[in-house]
């Protein structure tokens, strides 16, 4: 029992390092000033620790994130500060209904495809939010996401973005001077650096916002995206975690959890968040597996704001923006968009109009036209609805109708168990989208981790070259293993 308590806390001393770069770089791109740090801190800290007490996703941890973010900066732009806390509050009281009310099951219909072009758009909107640091600090954003990159290869237990962050820091503290007005004929290469400056110091305490019917009027929309966005983001993060832990996680629940730290979060003056998939998954892989991992890293973080103050003040706005964009790069399905030549031309249609929906429109807009798209594709491809799942009495699970987004869910549901062997039969499978392969990849996955004999019979030509098609390599020599009589 106490190395199991040890190990959760040093889990969330872990997840609490890589957070506080994160939270810092979020809250002063929301904000736009100095004070912003305070606000992405205290968004990690009430924020996670209530989602994670409250939350249906054991070990999941929450804090600004990307999504969030490029709301919450419109918000704050348009309502100042003290309209957006009260945005935030109000978005965490839309997410306690939307769990009350079940919604929560329904972030298991967003196609892979939406979610794709939903993240890259995210990523994209990050990048060219940071250019204006990158023209005037270049050399100082290019050494800091040289130096996350090296660092990442050669030392493992210490995050890249601490590691950019303190020796940046550090460094430009003795150089700051040689980097000013640094250019290569024509071409500036550094005109500037400037720094966060200043920051209160205090202790978190309650604030209550004034309220009147008029601004509450007006903040109805802003805070039901936020609800609606956070909401997406932190069950598709849910979804990863269940992915790695092997375990199903409690959707409406989360939401309420999400919808309560929000909540407590705009009453400390925290930004708004949402469950952080690189946070969460560094959690799992250092141990973490409760809520005391996920809790204890927003502990941490609140001692840590006490006196850091006096030194967040040094640190580059550059550097906060290398740390930024490199962490927006790895919000791109890469794999996605290195198959987009051999995905269903219809998911890769879906991708691409969400991404540049999300860049150009709205992000709750490019959500809601991913989806519908997704189901006009459905309906040309397949006419039937969903798939069902029929055990034959022998052993032999039989799935028949469409391996689809509107499917997968309800398929893979009914087929985790506590078996030790399993097999299916997929010859009645007449269709199968980008959604439908991964699930079934990622199930074949899971399978081989938890020592299941699985094997899959009759698999169809044209759902066996999908396979093969969005398989890595490592899928692919398990499918190997796993399909028999392929081609029956």
């Amino acid at each position: 029992m106490f190395q199991r308590v040890a190990k959760e806390i040093l889990s969330g001393l872990t997840v609490a390092i890589v957070a506080l770069p994160l939270a810092i770089a979020f809250g002063i791109t929301a904000t736009g000033t100095s004070e912003g740090a305070l606000v992405g801190l205290y968004g990690a800290i009430f924020a996670g620790f209530f989602a994670a007490v409250f939350g249906g996703t054991p070990g999941q941890v929450t804090g600004p994130t990307g999504p969030i973010t490029v709301v919450a900066t419109g918000v704050i732009a348009e309502h100042g500060l003290e309209g957006a806390f009260l945005a935030f509050i109000m978005a965490g009281a839309f997410q306690v209904l939307f769990g009350l009310c079940r919604l929560g099951s329904l972030v298991r219909y967003i196609p892979h495809p939406v979610v794709s072009g939903f993240m890259g758009g995210i990523a994209l909107i990050i990048i060219l939010g940071e250019l204006d640091q990158v023209q005037s600090s270049f050399l100082v954003v290019a050494g800091t996401v040289v130096l996350m990159l090296v660092s990442a290869r050669v030392i493992k237990s210490i995050p890249a973005s601490l590691i950019a962050l303190v020796a940046m820091t550090v460094a430009l503290r003795f150089v700051d001077s040689l980097l000013r007005d640094v250019s290569v004929g024509p071409v500036s290469l550094n005109s500037a650096i400037d720094y966060i400056g200043q920051i209160p110091e205090s202790i978190p305490s309650i604030t209550v916002p004034e309220l009147s019917g008029s601004l509450l009027l007006t903040l109805v929309l802003p805070a039901l995206s936020i609800a609606l966005l956070g909401s997406i983001d932190s069950l598709l993060t849910s979804v990863v975690m269940d992915n790695i832990t092997g375990k199903r996680h409690h959707s409406n629940k989360e939401l309420i959890g999400q919808g309560i730290g929000n909540a407590v979060s705009g009453l400390f003056g925290g930004l708004a968040s949402a469950g952080a998939t690189v946070r969460s998954v560094v959690n799992v892989r250092s141990g973490g597996r409760t809520a005391l991992s996920a809790a204890t890293h927003s502990v941490i973080l609140l001692v840590l704001v006490v006196g850091l103050g006096a030194v967040v003040q040094y640190i580059p706005l550059a550097v906060l923006s290398g740390i930024l964009i490199l962490t927006a790069l790895g919000m791109f399905d890469w794999e996605s968009l290195r198959k987009a030549h051999v995905s269903p031309r219809g998911d890769v249609v879906v991708m691409f109009a969400t991404m540049i929906i999300t860049v150009l429109i709205d992000l709750t807009v490019a959500v809601a036209v991913g989806v519908v798209l997704a189901l006009i594709v459905h309906g040309v491809q397949s006419r039937r609805r969903k798939a069902s799942v029929v055990h034959d009495g022998t052993g032999t699970y039989h799935i028949d109708g469409p391996l689809s987004f509107l499917s997968v869910d309800h398929v893979f549901a009914t087929l985790r168990n506590d078996r030790t062997n399993l097999s299916l039969n997929l010859k009645d499978v007449d269709y199968i989208d980008m959604s439908g392969a991964k699930a079934l990849l990622a199930f074949i996955d899971h399978s081989h981790k938890s020592g299941v004999e699985l094997d899959v019979k009759e698999l169809p030509p044209h759902v066996e070259d999908r396979l093969i098609a969005l398989a890595d390599e490592e899928q692919r020599d398990k499918l190997k293993t796993v399909v028999v009589d392929s081609r029956a």
